[in-house]
């Protein structure tokens, strides 16, 4: 007997992010997934062994093209001050992220990756949620050493503020991803930020 199959994988994940949108995380079960991608309850439990798995491989897509997004915006920054430009197309990258894939935006401001981190989901999967972390302090130390020449702990918790901190506040609690002017006020808050800079590196006593 031919084992089940699932032969599009983002089909399966995109009826995950529909569902998280409608009626929020606890619509996404196996069969009405299996439903809105016309596939089998079988199909799915031989590709997720639970429905941990499946919310946890929908979240670790829409993140990882988040990351995709969000480095693409600070490669594009240019000019006489190409360094602060990339920090604030890094902090605006939540709302350009929305606008490119708003069901994986929807799905990732929704559930927590907190929520989805548990002894029912695969040790493989919790890896990979959990490489994401390095990924983005990757991106926050880059930033700390293009500005600055420094990589220490102040200065990435300066850069911390500016992309997590503030877009969180100014955008995401607020559910204002497409206000023109809450992305203004952010660009605005980041570069006050950056102008104060991080404090003054700390003498090491021999």
């Amino acid at each position: 007997m031919p084992r089940p199959r699932v032969y599009d994988l983002d089909t399966v994940l995109d009826a995950v992010e529909s569902l998280v949108a409608a009626g929020g995380p606890a619509a996404v079960t196996v069969r009405a997934v299996a439903s809105a991608a016309g596939v089998s309850n079988g199909a799915l439990y031989h590709h997720f062994s639970s429905r941990p798995d499946l919310m946890a491989r929908a979240w670790l897509r829409a993140a990882t093209r988040f990351l995709a997004v969000q480095r693409e915006a600070v490669s594009a920054a240019s000019g006489a001050e190409a360094g602060v430009a990339a920090v604030v197309a890094a902090a605006q990258a939540p709302a350009t992220f929305a606008e490119q894939h708003p069901g994986s935006a929807r799905l990732v401001l929704t559930v927590r990756r907190e929520e989805i981190l548990g002894p029912q989901l695969s040790e493989q999967l919790g890896v990979e949620l959990k490489g994401l972390d390095n990924h983005l302090v990757q991106v926050m130390v880059a930033l700390a050493e293009r500005l600055w020449g420094r990589r220490d702990a102040a200065a990435v918790d300066t850069i911390t503020t500016c992309i997590v901190e503030l877009p969180t506040a100014i955008l995401l609690s607020r559910d204002r991803l497409h206000d023109p002017t809450a992305r203004a006020q952010l660009g605005a808050a980041v570069r006050a930020v950056l102008e104060t800079g991080p404090p003054p590196r700390k003498e090491r006593h021999r």
